[in-house]
């Protein structure tokens, strides 16, 4: 937690120095365009290409490196950062730095977004029924840890990019970390988090390209 606090303050203190500090208006619609959908859809299938059967194939190889280097690692580390660019959306929020959108459609933008995620999650876990490298359960694929994460991180990207254009390396490198603490735990493959990354991402994206913005109307701005 003090960690969150210092990293507040410090992009507190670096907003409060900025000349365009109040350039940012409240609302700004996300336009969708198919560029945004390269790097999720990427992902995805990149994680469908290594996701094979075989004991050759990249998965099991990424596992039993793992298995070698780091037999008895374990953390649950993942498990609360997964929320944190969240936490740090609303944070920076709160101590003044404010995000794109005004807090009632950033929030509903939020909850759609978790839904859709945990939605798709759910069913691929339902359908897929993979066993996890552990042998815990048999819902490895796709990883939900790392849905969550990437679909945070976008969250905080969207809220913040334009205000701090090194945003997107602090919100995906975040993500990133829990995707491969997620595999150094021995709980999912590569696969799984490669497409939960991507699962994660569209979600967000999927939540701002449809968002009606129904409060604050009179403050919305034309499309990027």
């Amino acid at each position: 937690m003090k960690a969150i606090h210092l990293f507040l303050f410090l992009l507190l203190s670096a907003d409060l120095c900025a000349q365009h500090t109040d350039s940012i208006p409240s609302i700004k619609p996300v336009k969708f365009s198919f560029k945004q959908t390269y790097i999720p859809s990427g992902l995805i299938v990149a994680g469908l290409l290594v996701n094979g059967r075989s004991s050759e194939s990249l998965k099991y190889e990424v596992a039993e490196e793992r298995q070698e280097h780091l037999p008895y690692f374990r953390t649950y580390a993942d498990n609360y950062l997964q929320f944190s660019p969240i936490a740090i959306a609303y944070g920076l929020d709160a101590f003044g730095v404010k995000s794109k959108t005004d807090i009632a459609n950033r929030t509903a933008i939020l909850l759609k977004s978790e839904i859709i995620m945990y939605a798709m999650i759910g069913l691929i876990k339902n359908t897929a029924h993979t066993l996890r490298p552990d042998g815990s359960a048999s819902n490895s694929f796709p990883s939900g840890h790392t849905a969550q994460a990437f679909a945070a991180a976008t969250f905080l990207n969207e809220e913040y990019k334009e205000r701090f254009k090194w945003m997107p390396f602090v919100s995906y490198g975040i993500a990133s970390g829990i995707g491969a603490l997620r595999i150094a735990n021995n709980k999912h493959y590569i696969s799984d988090v490669l497409v939960g990354a991507g699962i994660g991402i569209l979600s967000t994206k999927v939540s701002y390209w449809t968002h009606n913005y129904r409060w604050n109307r009179h403050k919305k701005l034309p499309p990027l």
